[in-house]
């Protein structure tokens, strides 16, 4: 198990094309962590910005009566892509990994992978 922040730095390291990586609470839109990011990507921005994303679907499955578990939630960007994970382990609830990905280098499959892989990492 790894903390937050070696997580996210491995996610930002690891993952070929990753410019920045957060842990979010969509309950209160703030980052717990951030790695990476910069003057073109604030992930404090992003952090609070995809909370609203988060939320939105979250309450249309629940006027849709979907009884099923959001994954992931992918936004493509002509540059980069925006990978949302919700988490579901314990202690997990209302948290979100946030992964932005240079379109270029990056292999999308191959990032959901690893971002699933480092989610069962994670020690909250």
């Amino acid at each position: 198990m790894a903390n937050v922040d070696t997580v996210l730095k491995q996610a930002t390291t690891t993952i070929e094309g990753a410019l920045g990586a957060a842990l979010v609470d969509y309950g209160s839109g703030m980052a717990l962590g951030i790695a990476g990011g910069g003057k073109d990507l604030d992930l404090n921005v992003a952090a609070a910005g995809n909370t609203d994303v988060v939320r939105a679907k979250v309450r249309t499955m629940e006027l849709l009566n979907l009884k099923d578990e959001i994954e992931d939630i992918l936004i493509t960007l002509g540059g980069q892509y925006h990978l949302i994970r919700l988490l579901k382990g314990r202690g997990a609830q209302g948290l979100f990994l946030y992964l932005a990905l240079d379109k270029q280098r990056a292999n999308l499959a191959m990032a959901r992978h690893q971002l699933k892989t480092i989610e069962a990492e994670l020690e909250i």
